[in-house]
């Protein structure tokens, strides 16, 4: 379990030094391996003016099966999953980085905080990068690494200057400040205890026109930070807000339960327990792949240990426990359940998964956090929130027949105002009248691949889409509750951008960042693939079953079929939707047509199921929402639509529908 003890020295008034080593993540593998080594001939400041790997996912800081533990092994697997990496298991803690450097957008990906816990226990305590992703920055904030995109200071450090704390803390509003003052989040919430010492004033701005992220969380305001008559939440500050819904999956919940009991006490309870939920989602199909690796048994028996502690838990708060099926894998990948079930328009709903972002389909404030928040939410359902811009987003006209939601997202990855840092913390708001176009599922793709894009979150303004959902969904005792907020006529946004849907077409990810979009068309030379998997919480919804079921049904009715070498898998996201393709003879058709259907789990996506690849040289197309290097097994990964998914699997090359009944025209 990770200690969060308050070290010693912390406080405003505390001073850093270089007194350790320092760490420089460079492009060139071979410079960060002689660090290591203890062989590299340049110092830190030369490594300095090397480039600087940029977009280092949580992936890479520790690989998924490295979070079976956590405890102080972690601090072992510190970047085990960095690409071409050429260093073993414990090098990065032998060599004990005080300092650790990188470029931009540092620590994209996963929520998981074990990625900070693996950085901490290698003796990292200050983490330089060009800029962070946010629930990364958050996670260090929590646990007491410092994080700083200064690099004049980092320059100071290097000529053996002696710094304040708040020369790293700079950018930081006042909230944020204490935590980090406090050596984290409960060493803040031990310090706030009505002294000087941590005395915070909120600050507010003037009444104003709000958008509706600015009116949920004004409504959800803690009694900590009240908003005062007359006055509005001011983008850039920071407020406790109150949480409606609260998650947690298996890979996540041991170490958070284990936080809770340390920080409150062996008896302290679930706050309002009925609004808890606990996925065992992720690894439910883990041993089917575990088996045939290195320490197969041992990782097996550390899933188990997950599920039962994970389990265990539940049942001692009263949580809703969301569990496995009966008919193998789990009832429900939880981003899908929560859409499915849960999610209200005007909720905050926090998860420890960076998607929990797909309830914004329904016009939620949801995102995902780290173990420490979630520990600290489970007792007083409190979730600090930095309020965000918001880059509205005004969708108009009609995407084109064979066009769909995962290629609206790609394109817009790579648009000129949302590209490249520009969304790191903030919302995409989806609005105009090509909204009215989207259903739900289509809806909880973009949403849920807000992420890829750097956001905070994303969310549609609650519309007749929305409620005619809502209406169809099972019936909860919180639904007689739900108010639907909109956003004020004169509402300001950071940015606002028009999207022509029309003018979009089929989409590729290039293997090792979602990024990586280009055009489908654009992609001459033949990508001949070894495995297709159509799942994960992005490409396992209903409307999903259906559009790959319409270019399957093309092929059979042409007698056509998956390939001799390659393995296809269609992996549904929940019951529900097992459900919805049994009714529509769906099942019966991807078997025909040589596709293995598989029970809901997140399975492949995150390298714990049927469709992980199994050696660098195997070539997968998937419609999964990311493909970090290392995320779903050694292979090189493409995302692509559920139409252009399907479509691989019967060319055996990544192909367009057209192109696939074009080829085999022609044969």
């Amino acid at each position: 379990m990770p200690r969060q003890d308050e070290p010693a020295g912390y406080g405003p008034d505390r001073t850093i030094r270089l007194r350790g080593n320092v760490l420089v993540l460079t492009e060139d593998p071979g410079l960060v391996a002689a660090q290591l080594e203890g062989d590299s001939v340049l110092t830190p400041a030369q490594l300095l003016r090397r480039p600087l790997r940029n977009s280092i996912s949580t992936d890479e800081i520790i690989p998924g099966w490295c979070c079976y533990w956590y405890d102080e092994k972690l601090g072992d697997y510190a970047y085990l999953g960095l690409r071409d990496r050429r260093f073993g298991e414990g090098a990065v803690r032998a060599f004990a980085p005080q300092i650790i450097v990188s470029g931009e957008t540092k620590g994209s990906g996963s929520s998981r905080e074990h990625a900070v816990y693996a950085e901490k226990y290698s003796g990292v305590e200050i983490v330089f990068a060009r800029s962070f992703e946010r629930i990364y920055q958050q996670n260090c904030r929590n646990v007491g690494i410092v994080t700083c995109d200064d690099f004049d200071v980092l320059a100071a450090l290097l000529a053996g200057e002696e710094l304040p704390l708040e020369a790293f803390t700079r950018s930081a509003n006042d909230l944020e400040r204490a935590i980090i003052d406090l050596g984290g989040l409960f060493g803040f919430n031990r310090g706030h205890d009505g002294g000087a010492r941590s005395a915070i004033r909120s600050v507010f701005a003037g009444g104003r026109p709000l958008n509706i992220v600015e009116k949920i969380i004004s409504s959800r305001l803690s009694p900590r930070n009240p908003l005062p008559a007359g006055a509005s939440v001011r983008v850039g500050e920071s407020y406790f807000v109150r949480s409606d819904v609260r998650f947690s999956h298996e890979y996540v919940t041991p170490m958070a339960a284990g936080m809770f009991a340390q920080q409150f006490g062996e008896e302290a309870t679930l706050a309002d327990p009925d609004s808890c939920y606990f996925f065992q989602d992720h690894l439910s199909l883990a041993e089917q792949v575990l088996t045939r690796r290195p320490r197969g048994p041992e990782l097996i028996e550390r899933v188990h240990g997950l599920g039962r502690r994970q389990q265990e838990f539940a049942a001692l708060g009263g949580g809703h426990f969301i569990g496995p099926s009966d008919t193998g894998g789990s009832r429900a990948i939880c981003h899908n359940y929560i859409v499915e079930h849960v999610a209200r328009p005007g909720d905050v709903i926090i998860g420890t998964d960076s998607h929990t972002c797909t309830a914004g389909a329904v016009g939620a404030l949801a995102f995902g956090v780290g173990a420490t928040d979630i520990a600290n939410a489970w007792y007083n359902r409190e979730i600090l929130v930095k309020v965000p811009a918001v880059i509205k987003i005004n969708l108009l006209g009609q995407l084109r027949q064979g066009v769909c939601a995962k290629d609206l997202m790609l394109a817009l990855l790579r648009h000129p105002m949302i590209e490249g840092s520009q969304t790191l913390g903030r919302v995409l708001l989806f609005a105009g009248p090509g909204s009215a176009t989207m259903n739900m599922d289509e809806r909880a793709t973009l949403c849920n691949m807000a992420v890829e894009a750097g956001g905070m979150t994303a969310l549609f303004e609650p519309d007749e889409v929305t409620h005619a959902y809502l209406a169809e969904r099972p019936r909860t005792s919180r639904e007689a509750t739900a108010v639907a907020p909109a956003s004020d006529e004169d509402a300001t946004y950071g940015v606002v951008v028009d999207i022509g849907l029309a003018d979009v077409e089929p989409m590729v990810a290039l293997p090792g960042d979602p990024r990586n979009a280009v055009p489908l068309a654009s992609v001459h030379d033949e990508v001949k693939v070894d495995k297709v998997y159509g799942g994960s919480c992005t490409g396992g919804k209903a409307y999903d079953m259906d559009m790959y079921a319409s270019v399957f049904e093309l092929a059979r009715s042409r007698g056509m079929a998956v390939p001799e070498g390659v393995q296809a898998y269609i992996q549904v996201g929940s019951e529900t939707v097992m459900k919805y393709a049994v009714e529509r003879g769906y099942i019966t058709l991807f078997e025909d047509v040589g596709v293995q259907v598989l029970p809901p789990s997140c399975g492949a996506c995150i390298n714990a199921g049927p469709g992980v690849s199994e050696s660098p040289a195997e070539v997968t197309v998937s419609a999964q929402n990311r493909n970090f290097p290392g995320r779903s097994g050694p292979g090189q990964v493409y995302l692509a639509s559920p139409y252009v998914v399907a479509a691989t699997a019967i060319s055996g090359r990544l192909t367009s529908v057209e192109t696939m009944l074009g080829t085999e025209a022609g044969r």
